[in-house]
């Protein structure tokens, strides 16, 4: 469900479909082998091709879902998965698959990021996997055109050749590994956040630690801005022809919680995928020691799937505050 999507707005199912494409599993190797066509369907919100800005409803069917993978882990915990917090909090859970904790959500948030996408026409939102398993690319050899040549939304053709042979050594031997995913927005303009309770990059913080497997975010230097002095964090300014330009981003677009114009610069930090057929020590639900192996088609490396819900989540923020920035500022 999209609430508070503006009136007048053209929307069909073939505007979010490509970006679900990009995201949905079985596409190679270095992903779940589950085949999920994930085909959106509008149920609501939009009459003869127009939003009426009334609540969209959207729905993605699981059509390749097999519970009996999950059979033997119904009384044990997956360290590193959400499983024994969720039994802790709920007193049950419903241990075929993740449930709301599975990437599977993320492919709704996707097609949600497809119409935020709509609200913010101005904006460019690009998102590329920076680094796996402690490897990181060269920003030396950054091509845009690369992101798309290569199975991991990686913009340096070597890193990507690396990562190769690391993600199919960690699947092959029932493991998994980590990522960063770096996002970039251009064209947000200066004015958009708020101090405080509101801020831009709080929100974008949150909107990006919501997504399940990230464990960090930063925005623009992150914590390098806690190692530099105040004169080299500095984001200097000069007189421009259309505003101010500034000599760096060390900011990554968002100062005092409101953009100033530049790019809009996050990072987000995927764990390793907790289902894995290693053997783990845990306990079952009786609190007995147990050794977990987790069967079944499992990313294993679940940043690189993530690429897509990062921009996601990216654009739904910022249509949020540019509705909010209109509704307050004009």
């Amino acid at each position: 469900m999209v609430d508070g999507c503006p009136p007048g707005l053209p929307l069909a199912e073939e505007h979010i479909q490509p970006f679900l494409d990009a995201r949905k599993p079985g596409q190679n190797k270095f992903t779940t082998q589950r085949k999920e066509p994930d085909a959106v369907r509008i149920l609501s919100g939009v009459f003869e091709g127009t939003t009426t800005g009334t609540p969209i409803s959207l729905l993605i069917e699981n059509t390749d879902q097999r519970s009996k993978d999950y059979s033997e882990i119904a009384n044990t915990y997956r360290p590193g998965h959400a499983d024994y917090a969720y039994d802790a909090k709920y007193g049950l859970r419903d241990y075929r698959g993740g449930g709301r904790s599975s990437a599977r959500e993320t492919a709704m948030r996707v097609a949600a990021g497809a119409v935020a996408r709509l609200v913010i026409p101005e904006v460019s939102i690009l998102a590329y996997v920076a680094e796996i398993g402690g490897d990181r690319i060269d920003p030396a050899n950054f091509d845009t055109e690369e992101i798309a040549r290569n199975p991991f939304w990686c913009p340096d053709a070597a890193a990507a050749k690396r990562w190769e042979a690391m993600v199919d050594e960690a699947r092959k031997a029932g493991s998994s590994l980590g990522a960063v995913v770096e996002c970039v927005a251009t064209g947000v303009p200066a004015g958009w956040g708020a101090p405080i309770y509101a801020k831009l990059d709080s929100d974008l913080a949150a909107g990006m630690m919501s997504i399940n497997a990230v464990k960090g975010v930063e925005i623009g230097d992150g914590f390098d801005a806690a190692r530099l002095t105040g004169e080299q964090n500095a984001d200097a300014m000069s007189p421009g022809d259309d505003g101010p330009e500034f000599a760096a981003n060390h900011a990554g677009g968002i100062a005092g919680g409101i953009s100033t114009g530049q790019p809009v610069v996050c990072r987000v930090a995927f764990k390793p995928t907790s289902s894995i057929l290693t053997p783990v020590a845990s306990i079952d639900r009786q609190g007995q020691a147990a050794q977990v192996r987790t069967k079944g088609r499992h990313d294993p490396c679940v940043g690189i799937r993530g690429t897509p819900v990062v921009e996601a989540m990216m654009a739904l923020v910022l249509a949020d505050h540019r509705l909010l920035h209109r509704a307050q500022c004009g």
